[in-house]
């Protein structure tokens, strides 16, 4: 298994504070986002390589960390798998590529094909991914993960989900207006089978491609695609105050 962190967004309404650096490599209390991901999923020796994808403000930055971390600079742990950065060549948050689209650009361009982990670079969580990533193998699809959200304002916001036997996925919309359950869904994704020309057949098929959860929403209508109900809490950094709230909540943080 493989798998692909999406890292190209632009994080605008953290600005000033990413207007020239990342925001997976923020520090949240002991590590960056992005090594409390990458590490917790590493130490289970399941995944055969990492793919990061950047945009080209900020690939120099995931380069120089890359080459840190497997020095073990600075108190970074080197990882079991190869870390691979690429640059999807997006300058602006105007121009950006879209996480879909990143997912077929890391598949292109790294010759990926198969098991296919998807993570947000960009999310805290306060669980182990590797309940998901042994709940993906006993099942015969792909698998997405879900949490109760009860306020609507918020279910509006992100991915939701319908449910049938066995939780598998029946339907799933970014974003909807109305939406139909309290079913959210974080953006963990395990694709079973993905190759660049299938990808490229649903993009061409009307497959959305900015919202990192659309192509789940695709395929659930088209093969089985099951949730698993996530067994901690998510924390999206979205913006100043939630970046200080979330670091000083961490600040005691271990693996």
């Amino acid at each position: 298994m493989n798998c692909v962190v999406l890292a190209a967004g632009y994080a605008t309404r953290l600005y000033p504070l990413t207007e020239h650096f990342p925001k997976p490599l923020l520090k949240v209390g002991k590590k960056t986002i992005i090594d409390w991901l990458v590490d917790d999923v590493d130490r289970f020796g399941k995944i055969d390589r990492f793919t990061v994808v950047s945009n080209a403000r900020y690939a120099d930055n995931f380069l120089r960390w890359r080459s840190d971390k497997a020095l073990g600079r600075d108190g970074l742990i080197p990882t079991r798998a190869p870390i691979e950065i690429l640059d999807d060549g997006s300058t602006t948050n105007e121009t950006r590529v879209g996480a879909v689209k990143d997912i077929l650009f890391a598949l292109e361009n790294a010759n990926l094909s198969g098991d296919l982990l998807v993570l947000a670079g960009d999310n805290v969580l306060d669980f182990s991914l590797g309940a998901f990533v042994d709940y993906f193998e006993r099942v015969d699809g792909s698998a997405i993960m879900r949490y109760y959200e009860p306020e609507p304002a918020l279910l509006r916001k992100c991915g939701v989900l319908e449910l049938g036997e066995g939780d598998r996925v029946v339907g799933m919309v970014e974003k909807p207006a109305e939406p139909k359950t309290h079913w959210c869904v974080p953006p963990f994704y395990a694709y079973r089978g993905l190759t660049p020309a299938k990808l490229r057949d649903a993009l061409a098929k009307g497959c959305g491609y900015d919202a990192p959860g659309s192509l789940a929403a695709w395929l659930c209508e088209r093969e089985p695609v099951y949730a698993f109900e996530m067994p901690g809490r998510r924390y999206d950094v979205g913006d100043l105050e939630s970046y200080r709230k979330i670091s000083a909540q961490y600040e005691g943080f271990k693996d």
